[in-house]
């Protein structure tokens, strides 16, 4: 009997303590839980919501703009004073090189001539008299009739007086210059862009008259900054989105500055797109696209997967049933495809959100079904994790 008694409460303890063991491990797996609490609801995403990352190429674009501009642009000036008669052509005219464009009066410019050419013969007499003067003397000398000094006065003055002469015969081919190019006619072939005076407008040396513009070949010119400008290179493919016109066109760099812009930062660069049939205008707002080939296959992920938290970027992953934040490290991205490429941080069989969703916690179950339900991640209530 006490035999029996002690092996009874021998089991007895074994019993307890291996409820006890029971116990532990069952509040290691669970945890405690409160009276009442109910366990997690796995927040739900559809299939489209979860993404894996693609192995792709990324090219490269780099993207600048400005207004089209005519660099066979002229200005037809006035050569000299005057009153202007009359122009033949208006804004909008198309013109050619050599067409006369009007008529001005260039009365004064002929009295000029006149007067310059006078001033020629009289210079020629003079020195012509100290030419003959100059001759007398050196005969007078070689016979000592005369000083040195005087022969000496007699050369100088002939050779000052040879001197007007050419001076004022100078000025004469000058005027005549002048008066040849005075005559209203176009350097070049091109059209009519603006008039700047009106007939019977009185005219001064210089002053702009017409603006003619050649539209068969435009420039655009733009900044691109200097970490992206050593991929250009002159003779590059373009293409440029011009203002008002649905498909692009294509075009060719024609420049590279050789400096930056103070205080930008920025390089220019101009490309020459060609215009035979004048569809394109100068003063266009246009967008130059430059895509450059990428040879390297990268780990892509939408650019919506991708969120900030604290200074770091971060993805949020399916991972074994449950929530997982992961900090990755950003490369190239590209605007177009939406894309960005993944440089550390994520495996190619990742399960990406592919969006933002509000109130997510590391931990939290979840799981992919085939039609969103009522318990998704972003029917919560609480800001999201930026």
């Amino acid at each position: 009997m006490r035999k029996s008694w002690k092996l009874g409460g021998i089991a007895a303890v074994v019993l307890v303590i291996g409820g006890a063991g029971v116990a532990v491990m069952a509040s290691k797996g669970d945890g405690p839980k409160k009276p009442g609490e109910k366990p997690k609801t796995a927040l739900e995403f559809v299939a489209s919501e979860v993404v894996k990352p693609v192995v792709t190429a990324m090219p490269a674009q780099i993207e600048f703009s400005g207004p089209l501009v005519a660099p066979s642009t002229v200005i037809v000036r006035a050569k000299s004073n005057g009153t202007l008669l009359n122009l033949a052509v208006g804004e909008g005219s198309r013109v050619k090189a050599g067409q006369a464009l009007g008529q001005v009066d260039l009365e004064e410019l002929r009295y000029r001539i006149a007067e310059r050419g006078a001033s020629v013969e009289a210079m020629r007499a003079q020195m012509e008299q100290a030419e003959r003067t100059f001759k007398t003397n050196e005969g007078l000398a070689a016979r000592n009739f005369i000083a040195q000094t005087a022969l000496d006065s007699s050369r100088a003055a002939y050779e000052s007086a040879r001197a007007n002469w050419q001076a004022a015969k100078a000025q004469l081919d000058t005027s005549q210059v002048t008066m040849r190019q005075a005559g209203l006619v176009s350097p070049i072939n091109g059209v009519v862009a603006k008039r700047h005076a009106v007939p019977g407008e009185k005219l001064a040396a210089e002053q702009q008259i017409l603006t003619i513009v050649d539209l068969s070949k435009l420039e655009l010119a733009g900044l691109v900054g200097t970490h992206e400008v050593s991929r250009l290179q002159p003779g590059m493919p373009v293409k440029v989105q011009v203002e008002g016109v649905e498909q692009p066109v294509e075009a060719k760099i024609a420049r590279i500055s050789p400096a930056a812009e103070p205080g930008t930062r920025s390089i220019g660069v101009t490309l020459v797109l060609d215009n035979p049939k004048e569809l394109y205008r100068a003063g266009q707002y246009a967008v130059a696209q430059v895509v450059l080939a990428d040879d390297t296959q990268r780990l892509t992920v939408p650019i919506a997967a991708i969120s900030r938290n604290s200074g770091q970027e971060q993805v949020w992953m399916i991972e074994n049933g449950s929530l997982v934040r992961r900090i990755v490290t950003t490369g190239r991205s590209d605007a177009r495809e939406g894309r960005v490429e993944v440089l550390n941080g994520l495996k190619p069989d990742a399960q990406v959100l592919a969006a933002r969703f509000d109130n997510l916690r590391e931990g939290d179950p979840a799981q992919i079904v085939a039609a969103k339900s009522a318990k998704v991640a972003s029917a919560a209530s609480a800001p999201a994790q930026q």
